[in-house]
Formats: structure tokens, C-alpha cells, sequence
């Protein structure tokens, strides 16, 4: 067995290879004026993602990923040894809180900008209470709170209106911690209003959860779950705790630190276990946020990052591999017992985002996913409520939800109803800021914004993968219960630095084919018409923004100088040529004869003529004799289409619906744009009938058209399927009509989303190949994204901003920034004295077996003072809790 497995994974390496070296030898062929050095930095980077991040996932070796945790690390380092209490019980855990503060004195993460997070202020304090306990004189504790004391205010103020609740439960905890161990935090002064009202905040939590109805849904890690970020007013014994929640392995909600204020309280031996096993798998003592987690969440959520990146391409045979796998194993969970069930370590936010995810990502693949593998939350009406009230602790699962509703196929109901939910919740997250939830980063918010107003079905690839390296820094994945946690493989330098490279690299090989498009609309004068539309740029960077670079130089520009013809020589139809000029136009391209034309006709049909015979010699060189009538077949339709359409106008003809639609597909020309360059992809087909895919691309390209140019074209005098739709319901609004197109599209497009995405023909002969489908998917998106909100072909400036980040301006990358005190008052800023704020607490039950770790605090009843140093005056302090 283990023989046979060492095979398959050679196999594997060798297939990897091969399509690495594909893609490789494409840039070296094409390209290779360009950058060597760039080239060989993108091959060396290619190399070692693969072998540092991508071969760890084929071997299901995960651990690798989890980012260390500075909070959960420091409670492990806190536990004194068993025999000997003087010494820590994890002494790498204490070695590593020495080696990783970082240069700005704190530890934690850092958001998107490089920039702690608010939950560092948490970290830090439990790690300088780590250090206060075993080295007290080390150096890190000050530096550490230089940080507390010059930096809480700003990060407080930053995040003030939208506190993790996390953050709310464990800041406040540290505070205390500290006291108790001696740990002397000194805040500014103006930073102790928001700490009280944090402490409030904390008790109204607390209070609130006492029965957890958020617990009993699964929606939320219960109270428990912050086992040592519970004060010692909060009436719970760890004995029951454990009783109730522990798992198999020993721990707490997989949480490390829970787990190790378990076992200090409680001596649990199982908990013990688990937390010598955690140091097993991680011996520098750098230990996660959470452990075990889901692999195969983390393999679905890295394929998805590299998609994001737009490095798919280079990683094409581990991606597939690994969604294989995935889908074998999903349909033998469903063939076994259905959806899982939600426990202490999967929450429904989880479980919901990892189902989403699964579903987009087969389906994207080609895998039969049925819709209700993650549109089971619909049919759970108290499930969906709590979701609708607390739709801050669903962001990332509602937009994962509705990415996975792009993909929806005709008759999937469920798919229209999550989409519609989805997006009321990610609407409504936009106007809430509610405190103690999850604080959603500016990536994600930035990321949700995009889908939400840029339909997947007009988005251009490059602009979209622009987007992700941009802003998804940190991923939307939630692991842990800190608000910031990243996955290691999400802020990879390597990945990023490939991501990065290679997207500049192609800005300089779609500069240089920019260039050669301009010469050769030069060359034959259809940039110097005197009329219409001058489209070159246009037509060349929506091109090169959706087509992936495995595909050649020849098909992209085959299909931009295709559109800037269709452009040109519709605009001579519509706007310039008189019905006798067009009449002997549309009779030359039938007889494909341009002798006796002059003037615009005979520019258009020579620079047809060149391109259709050009594109023969270099794309069908084995098969010209039978792919020359084809193509000039593809063009005589859609000449002949423009000349009825131009005679309809003239004469004042008014075509049925179904009439002007069959000429409308025909002459909106997408196919004469698509097809020459899918039979190019696979040069064993040569365009023949049009398969249904092919149908539909025509049919949305003329809706699409339609619903954004229907008022310029009742001024041009000219056929729409709006107007026309109008003007056989009088007693309908023209508002209405047009509604009743946009019906019809997204009926046809959800058709041919499944002709994309789905193997329909059993005959493997008569399935149009996956790269062919691509190219019509591609071909759809150009148009819907011309004519999504409005006619943004025929702006001038519109696109201005969009071509510039596409074709021209570098990525921008985030640098490290310091973050700046905010400037201080005048008024005795620098004068420190000791608050104390009173706190009513209830008699608590403690274990007599508690280990006794910290400072004894005896239970009381009554107000006892709280004295936390502080540098600041504040004359009455009265927090009643």
C-alpha cells in the first residue's frame, strides 16, 4: 500500500512538472525579448511554493499552516512544572514569547496595513505576564509596556466602535491577570474612560450569556469557550466544564489556552495530555489559536487564495488533485450520514463557510454538488432569525455563500433564495457596529463591497485578481476565537511575491501586444476612420483582462482585432454608410470580393480579408482549406445580419420579438469573435453548427446589449428587444420591458453558466473542451461588463481607471507603517496615579484542588477596590457592575 502511494505521489510530481514547464516554455517561446530575469524569479518561485507550501497540502500535513499564537502560547507558558513550581511546565512555550515580540515592543498579529490589531494589547499583556512570572528582571517587559503605555489609546480609539467580542472578554481579563501577578500596566489617562466602559461591556456579556441561546444553536463558541478570560465573579466551576465539554483529545474547544486554564484549575490529566501533544507538534513552542483543525477546510481555503492570485494556471494538476480527493470524500460523507452535525469544535459560521466554499469551488471544477449541501440553513427558520440579528458573526460565511450563489444552475431555487439572503445580511452588516462580535477587516469589507457591486458574471479576471493580492492580506477565514487570526500560507512572502511578479510580468508582454494591435489598426486605417467608435485600447484590454496567460499571444489578439472590425464595420452600418454603400459592402463579403469597392468599404473588407486569411495561416496551418470558408462563413452572417438590421431602420420595418432576436444574436457578433479562437485552442475542431453554449453566448451578448442601449437606439431609429417588447404592451411601463429582457437573461445565463461548468454530452466527440468553454465564459463577461450598469462601451472615460490598474499601474503593495501616538493634550499629560474602580462580586464556588498558581484572591462579598496604575487623574470612578 505504501509502495503504491509513494507511486501515485511520483505520478503526481511528474504530471506537476510537466504542466509547470508547459506553462514555462509558453513565456520563454513567446516572450523571449522580455525580462529574463523576471522569468527566472517566476520560475524559482513557482518552484518553491510548490515545494514548501503545496506539497504539504497533497500530504495532508497541515499543521504547517497554523500561525502561532501569541495568547494561547502564553498560557501554556504560564503553567508551573509539576514538581518543581518554580520552573515552568513548558519552558519552549517561554522561549518563544522571548524570541517573538516584536521590534515595536508587543505581541500578536497585525492587520492588512501591518498595523497591530486591537487584540495585541491582549497578547502582549499575557505574554509580559508569562515573562513577569519566571524571568521578572528580562529585558522584553519593559519594551513590552513602553507598547501598553504608549500605544493602547490610539489602538482603542481605531477600534473603539467596533470591539471583537473576543477582545471585550479577554482584554479585560489581562488587565486583572496582571494585577494579580504583580505586573504594573501604566495607560494613559484618556484611554481609561473606554477600558471602564470595556469592563461594562464584559459584564454585559456575561450576563446576557448566562443561558446561552447562541450555544444551544451552534451559531457561537459558548462562554466557556473563553474559560480564562473569566473572572473569578463568574459563577462557574471548571469541574463542570470539563464534565460537560471535553473532547476526545482532551482540550477545551480545541482552544490551548482554555485547555491550559482547565488544567491549572482542575489538574484534568486529560487535559494535560493534550497539552504535551500540542507541544509535540509543535516543539518551538509557538502553539496556534486553535489545534486540531480542519485540513480539509485549510486545503479548500489555500486552493481558493491561489485561484484569488490568479496563479491557478501554474498549480493547475495539485488544485485538481486536490478537489478530487475532496469530492470523494464528500460523496461518501453524504452517501453515509448527510450534513454533519454542528459540535464544540464546528460552529454553524464555520460549518456554513466551509460548505459554501466546497460547493463554488467542485462546482467551478466540474463536480456534481447538489445546491442544498449548503443551502440547508433555509429550511432552519430559528437558525436564520439569530443569523438576521447577529449577521456580524456570519460575514464570512454570507460571502462565501453568495460567491457560491454565482454558479446557480436553471430550476435551483434554493440558490435565488440564499443569494437574496446572503446579500440582505451583507448589506445590512455595512450600517451596524455592534460591539463584543467579530470585527470584520477592511480587506473583507473591501472584498464584500466588490462581489456585491461587480456581478461575477461582468467581473474581468485580472481586475479581480488585482483585487485579492490588494486586500486579502489576511484571510476572511475565521479560526479561533481572536477576531485576527491568519493562516501562515495567506501572508506567505513567497506566494505573494509570486502573485505579485507575475502580474506585472504580464503587464510587459500585454504592453508589448498592445503595441502590435495599435500598429496594425494603423496599418489598415480602421483607427482613422472619421467616425464611430475608436476602440483599440478598449477592445485589447478586455481581452487581455480575462484571458489567463496558458492561453497564446495569437488568441488574444485574434479576438481583439476581431472586435475592433465588428466595432468599426458595425459603426459604418449604423451611423455612415448609405444603404447603396452598404448594399455593395455586404455583396463583396458574400462573394468575399473586394474589387469595385472605395473609400470605408473597401478599408473594411481589406482588413478583413487580411485578418480572416491571417488567422488561417497561423492558427489553422494543417487545416486551412477548411477552415478559411468557415471563418469567412462566420463573417458573411454577420454582415448579412447587419444589413437587415440597417434595411428594418430604413424602412421603418418593425420585426416580431422572435425575428429581431434571431438576427439580433447573429449580429451582435459574439460568436464571430469567440468561436475562431476556442477552435484554436483545440485544433482538432474546426466551427461548424453552433453548439447551444455557442447559442447562448449570443443570445446574453444581444440581451445584455439591449437592456443598456435600448433609449440611444429609439433615437437612432433602430430595432431593441426592450422597445420592441414595449411596444407590444402599451399598457406596460417601459420599466416593465425592461425587466422582462433582464428575466430573459438571467435565464439564459444561468443556462450557460451550466453548459460552462458541466459535462452535458455523453458523446466525448460532440463536448466542446474545457478551454473552449472557458473562452466563451470569457467572451460573456466582456460584454456583461461592458453593458452591466450601463453602456460603458461607448464612454470615453469610464474605463479610464480600470485599464490603467489592468494594463499599467503596479500592485499595490502594503508597507509597514508605524503607528503614530495620538498628539497628547497639554494638560498635565505626564502626572500618574492609581484608580480604583469597585466591582460588586458574588460569592463563586472554588475547588479546594485548584492549582495554585496565581497570587490566592479570597472570595468576599461586597466592593473590593480593583488598582490598576494609571497615568492619568480621573476624580470619581464608579463602575457598578
Amino acid at each position: 500500500m505504501i509502495a503504491f502511494v509513494r507511486m501515485e505521489m511520483h505520478q503526481q510530481i511528474e504530471e506537476s512538472i510537466k504542466s509547470l514547464l508547459s506553462v514555462i516554455s509558453y513565456l520563454r517561446m513567446e516572450y523571449s525579448s522580455s525580462s529574463s530575469s523576471s522569468m527566472l524569479s517566476i520560475e524559482s518561485l513557482v518552484s518553491e511554493v510548490k515545494n514548501e507550501i503545496l506539497s504539504e497540502l497533497m500530504s495532508n500535513d497541515v499543521d504547517a499552516f497554523l500561525s502561532p499564537s501569541a495568547y494561547d502560547s502564553a498560557w501554556l507558558a504560564m503553567i508551573p512544572h509539576h514538581n518543581n513550581p518554580k520552573i515552568p511546565m513548558f519552558s519552549s512555550c517561554l522561549d518563544w514569547i522571548v524570541k517573538n515580540q516584536k521590534e515595536e515592543g508587543f505581541w500578536g498579529e497585525c492587520d492588512e496595513e501591518d498595523l497591530p490589531t486591537i487584540d495585541a494589547l491582549s497578547s502582549t499583556i499575557a505574554c509580559l505576564v508569562a515573562l513577569k512570572l519566571w524571568i521578572p528582571s528580562h529585558p522584553n517587559i519593559q519594551s513590552g509596556l513602553r507598547f501598553i503605555q504608549s500605544k493602547t489609546e490610539i489602538l482603542l480609539k481605531l477600534n473603539y466602535q467596533k470591539l471583537p467580542r473576543w477582545f471585550v472578554l479577554s482584554f479585560p481579563a489581562m488587565i486583572e491577570l496582571a494585577e494579580e501577578t504583580g505586573l504594573h500596566l501604566a495607560f494613559p489617562h484618556r484611554s481609561f474612560p473606554v477600558i471602564a466602559d470595556i469592563f461594562a461591556m464584559r459584564h454585559r456579556i456575561l450576563q446576557t450569556e448566562k443561558y446561552n441561546e447562541e450555544e444551544e444553536l451552534g451559531c457561537f463558541p459558548p462562554v466557556a469557550a473563553h474559560l480564562e478570560a473569566l473572572p473569578s465573579t463568574y459563577k462557574i466551576d471548571p469541574e463542570d466544564i470539563i464534565t460537560k465539554y471535553i473532547s476526545s483529545d482532551g482540550s477545551l474547544f480545541q482552544s490551548p489556552s482554555a485547555t491550559a486554564k482547565a488544567f491549572m484549575s482542575t489538574s484534568n490529566i486529560h487535559s494535560l495530555h493534550y497539552l504535551q501533544s500540542l507541544l509535540h507538534k509543535f516543539p518551538n513552542g509557538g502553539v496556534p489559536a486553535k489545534y486540531p483543525v480542519d485540513g480539509e477546510l485549510i486545503k479548500l481555503s489555500m486552493v481558493d487564495h491561489i485561484q484569488g492570485l490568479g496563479l491557478a494556471p501554474y498549480f493547475n494538476h495539485e488544485i485538481n488533485g486536490i478537489l478530487t480527493k475532496f469530492d470523494r470524500s464528500e460523496k461518501k460523507n453524504r452517501e453515509s450520514n448527510g450534513r454533519c452535525m454542528i459540535t464544540t469544535s464546528t460552529t454553524i459560521p464555520l460549518k456554513l463557510y466551509k460548505d459554501a466554499l466546497t460547493f463554488r469551488l467542485l462546482r467551478m471544477h466540474g463536480h456534481y454538488v447538489d445546491p442544498g449541501s449548503f443551502c440547508w440553513f433555509l429550511h432552519e427558520p430559528k437558525t436564520m432569525s439569530y443569523m438576521e440579528d447577529n449577521c456580524e458573526q456570519f460575514m464570512s460565511a454570507m460571502y462565501n455563500v453568495y460567491r457560491a450563489t454565482d454558479l446557480s444552475f436553471p430550476g435551483e431555487s434554493e440558490m435565488d433564495q440564499a443569494r437574496n439572503f446572503a446579500s440582505k445580511l451583507l448589506q445590512n452588516s455595512k450600517s451596524r457596529h455592534r460591539d463584543h462580535n467579530f470585527l470584520i477587516t477592511k480587506g473583507l469589507q473591501n472584498m464584500i463591497k466588490y462581489e456585491v457591486y461587480v456581478p461575477w458574471t461582468c467581473r474581468l479576471d485580472r481586475l479581480y485578481h488585482r483585487k485579492w493580492i490588494e486586500q486579502t492580506k489576511m484571510s476572511p477565514l475565521w479560526i479561533g476565537k481572536a477576531s485576527f487570526y491568519r493562516l501562515s500560507c495567506f501572508d506567505n512572502t513567497k506566494l505573494m511575491q509570486l502573485a505579485v511578479e507575475n502580474f506585472e510580468f504580464m503587464q510587459s508582454i500585454y504592453a508589448r501586444e498592445l503595441e502590435e494591435l495599435k500598429w496594425w489598426s494603423k496599418k489598415w486605417r480602421l483607427s482613422e476612420m472619421g467616425f464611430g467608435r475608436e476602440k483599440t485600447l478598449y477592445t485589447y484590454f478586455a481581452v487581455a483582462s480575462c484571458s489567463l496567460f496558458p492561453h497564446n499571444s495569437i488568441m488574444r489578439l485574434v479576438i481583439a482585432k476581431a472586435a475592433i472590425i465588428v466595432t468599426v464595420a458595425d459603426d459604418f452600418y449604423d451611423m455612415e454608410g448609405t444603404l447603396h454603400d452598404l448594399e455593395i459592402l455586404t455583396d463583396a463579403v458574400q462573394r468575399w470580393d473586394g474589387k469595385g469597392l472605395e473609400g470605408h468599404s473597401k478599408t473594411i473588407f481589406d482588413a478583413l480579408d487580411h485578418f480572416v486569411h491571417d488567422t488561417v495561416a497561423k492558427c489553422y496551418p494543417q487545416q486551412a482549406t477548411k477552415a478559411l470558408p468557415i471563418l469567412q462563413h462566420l463573417w458573411r452572417e454577420c454582415f448579412m445580419a447587419w444589413m437587415v438590421e440597417r434595411r428594418w431602420s430604413i424602412t421603418g420595418h418593425r420585426p416580431t420579438m422572435e425575428e429581431y432576436f434571431e438576427m439580433g444574436m447573429t449580429s451582435i457578433a459574439a460568436h464571430t469573435i469567440a468561436l475562431p479562437a476556442t477552435t484554436f485552442l483545440n485544433q482538432n475542431q474546426t466551427p461548424s453548427e453552433y453548439q447551444n453554449i455557442t447559442k447562448l453566448l449570443m443570445a446574453i451578448t444581444r440581451l445584455a446589449n439591449d437592456t443598456q442601449s435600448y433609449q440611444k437606439e429609439v433615437e437612432d431609429g433602430k430595432m431593441n428587444m426592450v422597445v420592441l417588447h414595449s411596444l407590444g404592451n402599451p399598457n406596460g411601463s417601459m420599466e416593465e420591458s425592461v425587466e422582462y429582457v433582464k428575466e430573459m437573461l438571467q435565464l439564459k445565463r444561468k443556462e450557460f453558466i451550466k453548459h460552462v461548468f458541466c459535462k452535458l454530452d455523453e458523446d466525448e466527440q460532440a463536448e466542446m473542451p474545457k478551454s473552449c468553454k472557458q473562452t466563451h465564459l470569457y467572451c460573456m463577461k466582456v460584454f456583461e461588463m461592458f453593458f452591466n450598469s450601463a453602456n460603458l462601451f461607448d464612454s470615453d472615460t469610464a474605463l479610464v481607471e480600470d485599464i490603467q490598474k489592468s494594463l499599467y499601474l503596479p500592485i499595490d503593495v502594503h508597507h509597514r507603517k508605524p503607528l503614530k501616538p495620538i498628539i497628547p493634550s497639554l494638560n498635565n499629560n505626564h502626572q500618574k496615579s492609581k484608580v480604583s474602580a469597585r466591582f460588586h462580586q458574588p460569592v463563586v464556588f472554588r475547588p479546594s484542588h485548584t492549582t495554585n498558581f496565581f497570587k490566592n484572591s479570597y472570595v468576599v462579598v461586597g466592593p473590593p477596590k480593583l488598582h490598576l496604575p494609571m497615568r492619568f487623574h480621573l476624580h470619581s470612578v464608579g463602575l457598578r457592575l
